[in-house]
């Protein structure tokens, strides 16, 4: 299911057991508490179903996070309602970026913090990209969103390849982020930078491509030349509860950034310094 969820975009999880043995329904209400304490499934709506629960499974089942529970006394045109609804809803109210379809600013956060309160090494990588905005204005919005999604799915294949218990966010415009164990920053930031290298020039019209540059207007209305879009990520490691929460290394973060995408090309670079 975790591999499901990491690789496709999960509308909802459903479990269900027509058995009346009081074991089904203790494996039914331990496999959901195992969903909603794990980060990417905890946001998919999760159903639960048997002919005829008691009350007490009733409400065991909502303690543990689950978001419905049907029954045979449930018609089914309104089961079906209700899963539609909860589908829309939880796109709705759920932190999600509509582009990239990944965990948003508030889960993000939520994750940081959780790996801060574990104690353990990690390190969080903030990957822009550069010269998004003249594409995005050159092109348009449409082939804007394009290279925003496929950004997205380099990014969580490569981590998810390398790392499975590794996360990726999206901050939002192109700023995603990445958490991971220190020791695999290396493996994982050449490997997405490769790829995206790789993939990039072809989101260009062939003649952009083989001059390797656009002309448009910068932030200051000046025409400007700018080259084929490149990726820079900033990457911070909590060693030793180096933080203590999450705004300390999001200042490292956007500090390190700014460095990163003055150097040539896609790079990465791993901060050095102590907090400060």
């Amino acid at each position: 299911m975790l591999i499901l969820a990491q690789r496709f975009v999960l509308d909802m999880i459903f479990i269900g057991s027509t058995e009346l043995g009081e074991g089904s329904l203790v494996r039914m209400l331990e496999t959901t508490l195992t969903i909603k304490n794990h980060t990417y499934l905890a946001i998919i709506p999760t159903v639960l179903y048997h002919p005829n629960p008691d009350d007490m499974i009733l409400t065991a089942a909502f303690e543990n996070g689950a978001e419905e529970f049907f029954s045979d006394n449930i018609p089914l045109h309104i089961a079906r309602v209700k899963c539609g609804m909860l589908m829309s809803r939880a796109y709705r109210d759920l932190s999600v970026n509509p582009s990239s379809l990944l965990p948003g600013p508030s889960i993000i956060e939520e994750e940081i913090e959780r790996q801060i309160e574990m104690g353990q090494q990690f390190a969080v990588c903030y990957a822009d990209l550069d010269n998004f905005k003249a594409f995005n204005d050159y092109y348009g919005y449409f082939f804007g969103d394009r290279v925003i999604r496929m950004t997205a799915r380099i990014i969580k294949d490569v981590v998810f390849d390398v790392c499975p218990e590794g996360f990726v966010g999206h901050i939002g415009g192109d700023d995603f982020i990445a958490i991971m164990p220190g020791e695999l920053v290396p493996q994982i930031c050449e490997n997405i930078i490769r790829t995206f290298d790789t993939f990039i020039p072809f989101r260009y019209h062939v003649d952009d491509r083989k001059k390797g540059y656009i002309i448009t207007a910068n932030r200051r209305g000046e025409t400007e030349k700018f080259v084929i879009m490149t990726l820079s990520i900033a990457v911070v490691i909590n060693k030793g509860r180096m933080f203590q929460h999450v705004g300390e290394m999001s200042h490292m973060l956007a500090d390190l950034k700014k460095y990163t995408k003055t150097l040539d090309g896609s790079n990465y670079v791993i901060e050095r310094r102590r907090k400060y």
